[in-house]
């Protein structure tokens, strides 16, 4: 019972006691009331020190949140490169000040209550935390990272290094839990578990995460690890109904097994080897991107299918852009980056004056980044391509305009019937899995209402570097193309027959550490038709 519940109790019981009966007339009586305000004086007190304590735990918070905040503003983007960091922000806003408000909220503290419920509506909400969560595991899945290695922020080109508390993979876990993702499960209760059991301070209990880890463990078929784990917590909590439940059906069922067992052995007139399953080791579950392993190895830089004898044909140069006036004087550096289908990067596209103005007309337009319904044609969210993105006229600025008009320049097509320069910020583990820049058969309306046809050609701006992870990736011919600040990309989506090319299929790897912008100019077929000519053949 809680400290000022119990002396609200007594003084009710005090007050009921005094008009029930005349305690004057009966010392014994008052005998009694001398222990009974002996025990109020003890609630008294530890009513003061559950104060103290809660102003302790605020004054230790305010003093850990000082130091923190202070060395995130002094760089914000550097600071949140780090997806730990990231993580923990959002983990931070959205649960931990939601707890020191209840805390706070036991006393009048109405001046912060009114400042933070003002300030929560700005909030990460439930929904963020999970998304955070989520870019955890896929950067974790995608880079092949250990829970441990997360968890100790042991990430390459971070600049704040951050980890992971147990209740902070607590959380990790939960999140895979409720999402119905037993695999991350397993890996974050695990986690959390070893670093209860190395003695980390926490308010997280081990039957807490035992409850958790024993049920993920038994959906994948591992009875006798999700029955050794159950008997821990039960040693540690002989009380737990639902542990004790789940104990019982588990001795069932290993019996059934075994029954069964016998049964099979006795019938069986052959021996046969039977798979077994190695306790504590879980293969991740299979989904629906059918390139998924090539796709992740590409992105870690494995599996690039650069040979000796394609990069002999690989060039550098100088590109005039077929002899336009405005490149004679001042051509751009081409390079090669892959031979068929042919990729160029182009260096020095864009200034960091350039750069700092289009992230600056950009931030206050950047919305959750669509794809297009394949079925209906119309722009939806999607989970596989996390990212914010805004749409940039000439109008907003000239150097939109001035940007517009180089692309027009290196590339010999007109910007005229092209879409709007968007701008894309990448958050945390953020990503866009692999798809296609154009419209394929089984979606000939996806651009219809453009009236300018399909997509010929992407050209991709970096207006970022990245410390880790964010390449371009395209898994059906094995490249990797790396961000660097200043350079852009450009390749064809169509052959000139107008047909698609297939083999253009690409993705944008999670950002591991890092925070990656770039922008792009989708060139269509209307007004190129002369620019760039038909072919004699479907491919050329």
């Amino acid at each position: 019972m809680k400290p000022w519940l119990r002396l609200v109790l007594f003084i009710c019981i005090f007050l009921i006691w005094h008009t029930e009966a005349e305690f004057f007339t009966s010392i014994g009586q008052m005998t009694d009331l001398i222990y009974a305000e002996k025990d109020l004086v003890q609630s008294l007190k530890e009513y003061i020190r559950a104060e103290e304590n809660k102003l302790s735990q605020i004054k230790s918070w305010a003093e850990k949140m000082d130091v923190l905040t202070s060395k995130s503003t002094s760089d914000p983007e550097g600071y949140l490169a780090h997806p730990v960091n990231a993580y923990k922000l959002v983990k931070r806003l959205n649960t931990d000040w939601l707890e020191l408000e209840n805390l706070v909220l036991q006393d009048t503290t109405n001046g912060f209550i009114a400042n933070l419920t003002i300030q929560r509506q700005f909030f990460p909400t439930e929904e963020d935390e999970t998304g955070a969560a989520k870019a955890l595991m896929r950067l974790q899945d995608t880079y092949k990272l250990d829970p441990e290695t997360l968890s100790r922020g042991n990430l390459p080109g971070t600049k704040y290094r951050s980890s992971l508390t147990v209740g902070d993979c607590f959380g990790m876990g939960k999140t895979a839990y409720n999402d119905g993702d037993y695999y991350h499960t397993v890996l974050w209760m695990e986690q959390a578990l070893k670093q209860h059991d190395e003695g980390e301070d926490t308010t997280v209990s081990k039957v807490e995460v035992l409850d958790y880890l024993s049920y993920a463990v038994f959906q994948f078929g591992d009875l006798h690890r999700a029955m050794e784990l159950t008997r821990r917590l039960i040693s540690l909590d002989s009380t737990h109904e639902r542990a004790g439940s789940n104990l019982r059906y588990f001795e069932k069922l290993l019996e059934k097994e075994r029954e069964e067992k016998e049964k099979e052995k006795s019938n069986r007139t052959m021996t046969t080897t039977e798979p077994v399953v190695q306790s504590g080791a879980y293969e991740r579950p299979l989904d629906y991107l059918p390139e998924r392993d090539i796709y992740e190895a590409l992105c870690r830089g494995e599996g690039v299918k650069m040979t000796p004898r394609r990069q002999k044909r690989l060039f550098c140069r100088y590109h005039d852009g077929n002899r336009n006036p405005h490149l004679l004087i001042a051509p751009f550096k081409e390079e090669d980056e892959w031979d068929s289908p042919h990729i160029v990067r182009y260096y020095d596209v864009m200034s960091d004056e350039e750069i700092e103005k289009i992230k600056q007309l950009a931030k206050p337009r950047l919305a959750r980044a669509t794809v297009r319904d394949p079925k209906t044609g119309v722009l939806t969210v999607a989970s596989y391509r996390v990212s914010k993105s805004s749409w940039l006229e000439e109008d907003d600025d000239p150097v939109v305009a001035k940007v517009n008009q180089r692309m027009q320049q290196i590339t010999g097509l007109t910007v005229k019937t092209a879409e709007l320069l968007q701008v894309a910020n990448y958050g945390m583990g953020g990503q866009y899995e692999p798809h296609f820049d154009f419209s394929r058969k089984d979606e000939p309306d996806a651009f219809k209402r453009l009236g300018t046809g399909n997509r010929v050609a992407t050209f991709l701006n970096y207006m970022s570097d990245v410390e880790a992870g964010g390449a371009t990736v395209f898994p059906d011919f094995g490249a990797a193309i790396w961000p660097k600040k200043g350079t852009a990309v450009f390749w064809y989506n169509l052959f000139r027959s107008g047909e698609g090319d297939y083999r253009t299929r690409h993705a944008a790897c999670p950002v591991l550490v890092g925070c990656k912008w770039v922008s792009n100019k989708w060139f269509h077929e209307r007004g190129n038709e002369f620019l760039r000519p038909c072919g004699r053949t479907e491919v050329d």
